[in-house]
């Protein structure tokens, strides 16, 4: 037998047997798990389903923590964990973000989850407590167990089987959204503002009781709303809140990402999502578009005495702007008693993914953003009047920037209306809209220069020059909102009667711009004074759809819905703040007359225009020059339409107690019909064919709008 020769592998320091190498077979590699497996990843931020793993990776971020734990629940036991993992900084954590990777396995029957968080304690600026179960700021559905209980977050001590938990449904099947295109309006965009639950909840709103109140429950309206001509709905917040707040208006949230579960006719937490989907699916399919009122400004934890149930205790210097008051460390420009912070990267980040969520996840067309110019602030509190970083990645996001964004452009001690605002492509509240149409409806003396601004579109605050070159439709044009007074009650109350909200009287705004047509409330009240406010709702909602800017309404001023003089019920989960359907029945004439005006505004697109009426727009009084003095309450507009391919209108308003003899300036009376006058009764107030004018002298009543049409004529010109 032949010797075999070893030979020396210098690289390796071993003898090889030749014969031994050629003839062996290397064993496979043991699959180590990689990096992410084994650690998790940091982002995205909150929970996200591996299919191919069959796990979950959990990231969540607090920057001032010394120990963060995951808490994992199944249904049978609230109080204590099925599993609970303490992570380790040296492995489960990324910069400020503590993650996990885990697997479907290792789950057993858990269904929830949470947080607990330790750290040191600084008294104004950390609050870290260890047995407070924490709700993951990401959380996608949220579960309140039978025993949750705000006053346990509110004082010292463990809250377990009392707090609020994150509910593990991701790798759900996804929904199916096809075959149905998200809406957009333009020139034809009516937003109507309501509140999800107070639109159907009341008995005799018609809906299904099972169905009252819900995400469900809107989706039975969508014929009516169609019957209107409405063609936004703008939602009152339905982010999460805390159910025990006593907060019905929805502007306390608890979470961002989140739908309220309060609103979903199902108790099921894994269905809420789905009902919401499919509420915003039918309203998508009714050629109807969607967007929320969003409260990114502050949360429901209030100030240094209010509940920790997340943000608090991840890391509350780290997502709240501080004072420099001791007695008050949380600083204020919410009015709630706290303010997010958007100084810092990750808190305009979990905006952002919030937004990005409800625009790719649950297909929303638009934003309107509370108190926006929280936005503005920077960390210290000062205002930037530059551009803050947060408008500037809203923009830069290739979603974010398509979709509708609506500010209120102010908070309780900053005033950016107009190009004040950052925001420039934004739509804007235009709150000087409101108060000038309702002073001048009102009768005040020196408001004609203001009203003539406010129908032209609102130049004065979107300025169209070179440099700014903002558009018409930026102005969202509003009398009411559900910020104050309905309608009717600024038509029937002088001042607010808000003694049930519980706070003496003391909440709301005092500055109304109301008249109550002469008599206080609606108790044996006189014919002449019922006909008097009817004429003013329908001078309002004239003003509203003829002027130039995008028009918003709240839900039930088209039926003369009343909240007995109370301008804030914001706590009033009753008949109060509940749509009361028995006054449409009552209140069919103001519902047509709406119907109508907003149908006429959709026909006669030259009303409203991506930008100024300009050159098309000419000015008059009774006679051939407007009276601007302080004394004037009339005036009148001629708008030609042929540059848009549209009619020519001719618009005579009398705010004046006394009747008025108009002369109309254009054409002859044989060209012109009348279309409405808000002093005749229903139906002669609206005329769909329109009443020949017999002579260019039109009387014209007290405290009434007429409203002229004259059949297009041709025109080369070229249109915006």
């Amino acid at each position: 037998m032949k010797k075999e020769t070893p030979v020396n592998d210098s690289n390796l320091g071993v003898h090889t047997n030749v014969a031994d190498t050629a003839h062996s077979v290397a064993a496979p590699p043991t699959r180590r798990p990689t990096w992410e497996e084994a650690e998790g990843n940091p982002l995205p931020l909150g929970v996200k389903w591996i299919e191919e793993e069959q796990a979950f990776n959990f990231a969540v971020h607090s920057g001032h923590a010394e120990s963060v734990t995951l808490l994992l629940y199944s249904p049978a036991d609230l109080v204590n964990p099925v599993l609970r993992l303490q992570l380790d900084f040296l492995h489960n954590k990324s910069g400020r973000i503590w993650h996990c990777r885990v697997p479907v396995t290792k789950l057993g029957d858990a269904r929830y989850y949470a947080y607990s968080v330790s750290g040191e304690t600084i008294p104004q600026l950390h609050s870290f407590d260890p047995q407070k179960v924490l709700l993951d700021p990401y959380a996608k559905c949220i579960f309140f167990p039978p025993g949750f209980d705000r006053n346990l977050a509110m004082r010292e001590g463990s809250n377990a089987g009392c707090a609020p938990l994150g509910v593990l449904f991701d790798h759900r099947p996804t929904f199916d959204w096809s075959g149905v295109r998200p809406p957009y309006h333009e020139s034809d965009a009516v937003i109507y503002e309501l509140h999800v639950k107070g639109f159907t909840k009341n008995p005799n709103s018609g809906v299904e009781s099972s169905r009252a109140g819900t995400y469900a429950g809107l989706v039975e309206k969508i014929p009516y709303l169609k019957e209107l001509g409405v063609t936004v709905v703008e939602l009152m917040p339905v982010f999460q809140r805390d159910p025990q707040e006593g907060d019905y208006w929805g502007y306390m949230p608890l979470n961002f990402f989140a739908p309220h579960a309060q609103y979903a006719s199902t108790p099921r937490v894994d269905e809420q999502r789905l009902e919401f989907k499919n509420m915003v699916k039918a309203f998508h399919q009714a050629d109807i578009g969607v967007v929320l009122d969003v409260v990114y400004n502050h949360t429901c934890e209030g100030d240094y005495k209010g509940p920790i149930y997340s943000f608090k205790g991840f890391d509350s210097a780290g997502y709240y702007m501080l004072s420099s008051d001791p007695a008050n460390p949380y600083a204020n420009y919410s009015g709630t008693g706290n303010t997010l912070n958007f100084g810092q990267a990750h808190v305009r980040k979990m905006v952002i993914d919030s937004l990005r969520y409800w625009k790719r996840g649950m297909h929303i067309d638009g934003f309107r953003f509370d108190l926006a110019s929280v936005f503005s602030r920077n960390a210290d509190g000062s205002l930037n009047w530059g551009e803050a970083p947060i408008f500037s990645e809203i923009a830069a996001d290739p979603e974010l920037g398509r979709v509708r964004l609506i500010a209120e452009p102010w908070d309780t001690a900053a005033y950016q209306l107009g190009r004040g605002f950052p925001g420039l492509t934004w739509l804007q509240w235009n709150g000087r809209f409101r108060d000038d149409i309702r002073r001048f409806v009102k009768g005040d003396t020196g408001m004609v220069p203001e009203v003539m601004r406010r129908i032209y579109g609102s130049d004065d605050l979107f300025p169209d020059s070179r440099v700014d070159a903002y558009h018409a439709f930026q102005s969202v044009n509003y009398v009411t909102s559900h910020d104050g007074f309905t309608l009717y009650d600024l038509v029937s109350y002088d001042r607010k009667h808000n003694g049930q909200n519980g706070n003496n009287n003391q909440d709301g705004t005092d500055a109304n711009y109301s008249w109550n047509c002469g008599q206080e409330g609606d108790e044996a009240i006189s014919p002449a004074v019922r006909a008097l406010r009817r004429q003013q709702v329908k001078n309002f909602c004239c003003l509203l759809f003829l002027s130039n800017g995008t028009p918003m309404f709240r839900a039930g001023d088209e039926f003369l819905n009343t909240q007995l003089g109370n301008n804030n019920p914001y706590n009033q989960d009753n008949e109060i703040g509940w749509l009361d359907w028995s006054q449409l029945q009552a209140n069919r004439d103001i519902f047509r007359f709406f119907k109508n005006m907003i149908a006429f505004r959709k026909n006669h697109p030259s009303l409203s225009r991506s930008r100024f009426w300009r050159e098309d727009i000419s000015w008059y009084g009774v006679g051939p020059t407007v009276d601007l003095s302080s004394d004037s309450h009339s005036l009148a507009f001629c708008l030609h339409g042929a540059s848009q391919g549209d009619d020519d209108l001719y618009v005579m308003i009398n705010a004046y107690w006394e009747e008025l003899e108009f002369n109309v300036q254009e054409g002859t009376a044989q060209e012109w019909k009348r279309i409405v006058d808000t002093a005749l009764p229903s139906p002669d107030d609206f005329s769909d064919a329109g009443i020949p004018l017999e002579q260019t002298k039109c009387r014209v009543a007290p405290r009434s709008i007429v409203v002229l049409c004259q059949p297009r004529k041709s025109d080369t010109r070229e249109g915006p």
